[in-house]
């Protein structure tokens, strides 16, 4: 029968197309069968400001698959060679042993302050601050003492690199302005020092402060906390000023020392504390001070102190001499601070075996010049023009 129907060409026909329609069908359907793995579909295209949709149980292509696994171990590999970089890195600016943790921080020391508290602390042994004006030549500091950290001021300068808020007070405008200006950021040690190499009030033979620096002791000066660079007693010692009494004569004083003018300069700067009934230090003005005796008062004091130099009605040569007479007070010691001149020149500046008659002076050290300006040509000419037998360098 079917036989039959089949031989017809116009059914012939139709069958064809009825069975060629139903492998078209299917072909389309099911292409992956038929023809291996589709080529990948195109990214849908989404609009600014929306999110593609996520085919979360849609299995991606192999290929897809071999490219993204491909990436993903590129990444990898370049981010353990940054860190591999950063490691060699580390080692080479911080510290030659490798630190165990995966990223690498600087370990702080167990001295270090936390981040909240500014740094304070100089780490510097000493500092020499020197008082000067133009016509002064400081050129032997640097030449002589080139491992010196020098603070250099020039008081009568303006334009200088480290000057001072008015010409006043001779050093001590100097010596205030660095420790105010310097408060923070002190070294531990600090020697505060006139300018001129060779100076009449210098404890040396050949008045030289060349020597006197080279040979103090920093560990004595650690100990005491404030240490006069002169031992000898000539001028200041035992007892250079009576407050008291020498304001009771005011008029009959000598009004280049300052005795007659100190008990109220004293209660000026000072208010709160007893006036002494002696004031005995030997002069003048060159000592050394470490930091905690200059933090022992607070940074106010010291200004107050220079605003009292700037607004004082005495004469420069007066106001500084108060100073003079008052740097160890201020500084903590008692008002008569004389000790020995063996025990000074031992302990200062490690000449412990020169002889020594009295607590005043000791044999060959300082000899008080018959002027206060050393002879043209010192030290090689001496005040008779006589040739010295000067060994030191120049």
């Amino acid at each position: 029968m079917v036989v039959s129907l089949l031989r017809g060409p116009r059914r012939l026909l139709l069958v064809t197309f009825l069975v060629t329609s139903f492998f078209l069908i299917l072909a389309l359907r099911h292409r992956e069968y038929l023809l291996g793995s589709p080529s990948p579909a195109p990214a849908p295209v989404t609009e600014p400001g929306t999110f593609a949709p996520n085919h979360g149980d849609i299995a991606e292509p192999q290929s897809l698959e071999l490219e993204k696994q491909g990436q993903k171990q590129e990444q990898e590999e370049k981010e353990e060679e940054e860190e591999e970089q950063n490691e060699e890195d580390y080692e080479h600016i911080s510290s030659p042993e490798r630190p165990t943790s995966q990223v690498p921080k600087p370990q702080k020391s167990a001295e270090a302050k936390p981040d909240t508290e500014p740094e304070v602390e100089n780490e510097r042994e000493l500092e020499l601050v020197v008082a000067s004006v133009k016509a002064e030549n400081t050129s032997w500091i640097p030449a002589l003492l080139p491992d010196w950290h020098a603070n250099i001021y020039v008081a009568d300068d303006a334009k200088a690199a480290l000057t001072v808020p008015a010409n006043k007070g001779r050093e001590a405008m100097v010596y205030l302005t660095y420790i105010i200006d310097r408060y923070a950021d002190l070294p531990e040690n600090v020697l505060f020092v006139h300018a001129s190499r060779f100076a009449w009030h210098n404890d040396d033979p050949d008045y030289d402060a060349l020597p006197t620096l080279r040979s103090f002791r920093l560990p004595h000066l650690r100990t005491e906390g404030y240490v006069n660079l002169r031992c000898v007693w000539v001028i200041g010692c035992p007892g250079e000023i009576h407050p008291a009494q020498d304001a009771a004569h005011k008029d009959d004083a000598d009004k280049v020392q300052a005795k007659h003018i100190y008990k109220q300069a004293f209660e000026e700067l000072l208010p709160g504390v007893t006036v002494p009934e002696v004031v005995g230090v030997s002069c003048c003005s060159q000592f050394g001070v470490t930091r905690e005796t200059i933090r022992s008062r607070p940074r106010e004091d010291y200004i107050r102190y220079r605003d009292w130099l700037l607004g004082t009605p005495l004469d420069d040569a007066l106001n500084g001499r108060v100073f003079e007479f008052a740097w160890h007070i201020i500084f903590g010691k008692e008002a008569v601070y004389c000790p020995s001149a063996a025990e000074c020149y031992c302990n200062v500046f490690g000449l412990c075996d020169i002889p020594c008659n009295d607590d005043y002076s000791c044999a060959g050290r300082y000899t008080l010049p018959p002027y206060s300006t050393l002879p043209k040509g010192w030290p090689l000419v001496g005040w008779d023009q006589e040739s010295r037998n000067f060994s030191g360098p120049l």
